[in-house]
């Protein structure tokens, strides 16, 4: 791809490139945990060399298909086994590469517009940064892991890294999640499910071993979860070896979805009590109640804005009114059927209707205010048998 851009782009922007390259250190430095310590010996020349070579080699490439990369691989392969032998994992590796190639770009962007280039040339030279990227970090992964190589258990180290990487950031990252399953021996499936595990105190160990070789395991991390392409048959055989464990299973997603899909497994396990029947929770049979309860501010934001009319009301009426209004949303029916429903008396259901009328006005004939009414009432409903549930104080 750098190959096709005009070759006069790398020359305007080659005076560039140490600006650029220091904008990354900073911005790597202030971003990334892991690199924020003083650039001091190997540590601090092999962070500022990374990032000038990467900057110099990416200018370098530009228009020029015939360039050598045999030193810039041996570089980057290196640069792995540094990353492996310093005790770091891929995820700050990683977070370093894109957050430098952002701030790379936004410092050359301004260049390469004032050089009155057409704007395919901008997109192109855009999109090419975060394809050299993924390739810098794919060549990174095999140095690093040949350095897992020589040390014990280099296979599964490098599956919790694959792991750890499609958890947290898949999108973009097809070249190096692609490095590590080959060298994990791991095929890259189109889809998977996310799965959430929570131990009880005093539970046995979790039965891995009566998982399939396919499925990705991390056990080790304060928050356990695993990885499968085919949730109902790899999770059948855990059916009745769940001993004290409860586990939540996303839906099946395209691989680029996956840290979504974590979140909502593990949301799962928090919505859910530890009384439920049977220790697996399937997300695909609680959809509607994990959209709803996916963050509790949207569901006061919404109830606030749908529900103003209760804020003038004492808490028993809020109550009151709230069941009767949700009951007429989802039934449309009359005030008999509406007091079978609720277990109170059609005279009763007549006066609450007046009062929502009275406080509703013409919101009660508006399609679009009577979803979010329903929906802030549900979230409500749901919220409040959660916290029953969850045995949180006040509910």
């Amino acid at each position: 791809m750098l190959a096709t851009l005009p070759r006069s782009l790398g020359e305007e922007l080659r005076p560039y490139t140490g600006h650029a390259a220091a904008a990354m250190i900073k911005q790597v430095q202030r971003s990334v945990a892991a690199y924020s310590q003083p650039l001091r010996g190997v540590f601090g020349r092999v962070l500022v060399v990374s990032c000038e070579r990467a900057v110099r080699h990416y200018v370098d490439c530009i228009g020029d298909p015939d360039l050598p990369h045999d030193r810039w691989i041996d570089f980057y392969r290196m640069r792995g086994r540094i990353e492996f032998t310093e005790g770091r994992s891929l995820e700050p590796l990683h977070d370093s590469a894109t957050i430098g190639a952002r701030t790379a770009w936004r410092a050359m962007r301004p260049i390469v517009r004032g050089l009155g280039v057409g704007a395919g040339v901008v997109a192109l030279a855009a999109e090419s940064v975060f394809v050299y990227v993924d390739e810098l970090c794919a060549t990174t992964i095999e140095g690093y892991q040949e350095a897992e190589a020589m040390a014990a258990g280099a296979i599964p180290l490098r599956r919790r890294r694959l792991l750890e990487l499609i958890a947290q950031a898949p999108e973009g990252s097809a070249c190096s999640i692609a490095s590590l399953a080959d060298g994990a021996g791991w095929r890259v499936p189109g889809t998977a499910a996310m799965v959430a595990l929570q131990r009880s105190p005093g539970a046995p160990e979790f039965p891995a071993h009566l998982l399939d070789d396919t499925v990705l395991l991390d056990l080790d991390s304060a928050e356990p979860y695993l990885l499968t392409a085919d949730p109902d048959t790899d999770l059948a055989p855990l059916k009745d070896a769940l001993d004290g464990w409860r586990v939540a299973v996303s839906p099946v997603v395209p691989l680029t979805d996956a840290p979504a899909a974590l979140r909502t497994a593990r949301r799962a396990l928090l919505l859910t009590s530890e009384d439920a029947p049977g220790p697996v929770i399937w997300c695909r049979d609680h959809l509607a109640t994990l959209w709803l309860l996916a963050e509790d501010f949207l569901g006061a934001e919404m109830a606030k804005r749908s529900l103003d009319p209760f804020t003038s009301l004492s808490e028993k009426q809020q109550e009151r009114l709230s069941e009767t209004l949700l009951a007429w949303l989802e039934t449309r029916g009359g005030a008999p059927e509406i007091a079978q429903r609720l277990g109170v008396h059609p005279q009763t259901v007549r006066n609450r209707l007046r009062q929502l009328e009275d406080l509703f006005g013409d919101r009660l004939r508006d399609a679009d205010d009577r979803l979010g009414m329903q929906l802030a009432l549900r979230a409500q409903r749901l919220m409040r048998a959660h916290r029953r549930d969850d045995g949180t104080p006040g509910s």
